[in-house]
């Protein structure tokens, strides 16, 4: 595999160990905004564009600062604010734990996140979206 992807899938298994209740989604497939929130919540990733590279040269290195947004919402049944700031804190502690995914980055750092009220059937979904930024190294740009 990619890099690229080794980073993405790690992040998404971080994700799914600091919220194991939640519905992890996206990442890789899947990345829609599902029609019911499950009791415990769900995370959809989406993987972006790892954008430009800084390149050193001698021997090539590519370093990226690739965003990958996530979306979060807790379960319809919850105080949703209190149980976001939850989630929000538990994935947060997660990344400061392993900042390099393994030894896959060189560093993983949240960006603080926006959150909104969409409604839904019945009332509306708090949902909060943030970038995880990846920096990460590779000596070629394809793989």
């Amino acid at each position: 595999m990619s890099k690229r992807r080794d980073v993405i899938l790690a992040l998404k298994a971080l994700v799914a160990v600091a919220l194991p209740d939640a519905k992890v989604r996206g990442f890789d497939v899947d990345s829609a905004r599902p029609a019911s929130i499950p009791a415990g919540g769900v995370v959809i990733g989406h993987p972006g564009a790892a954008g430009d590279p800084q390149i050193d040269l001698s021997p090539a290195c590519y370093t990226y600062n690739h965003p990958i947004t996530l979306e979060i919402s807790p379960s319809v049944d919850a105080d949703q604010a209190a149980a976001l700031d939850v989630m929000l804190g538990d994935l947060g502690r997660a990344i400061v734990a392993d900042r390099t995914l393994g030894g896959l980055c060189i560093w993983l750092e949240a960006q603080a996140p926006d959150e909104d009220d969409t409604p839904s059937g019945e009332g509306s979904q708090r949902w909060a979206t943030f970038d995880i930024v990846a920096s990460y190294s590779t000596t070629d740009p394809l793989n």
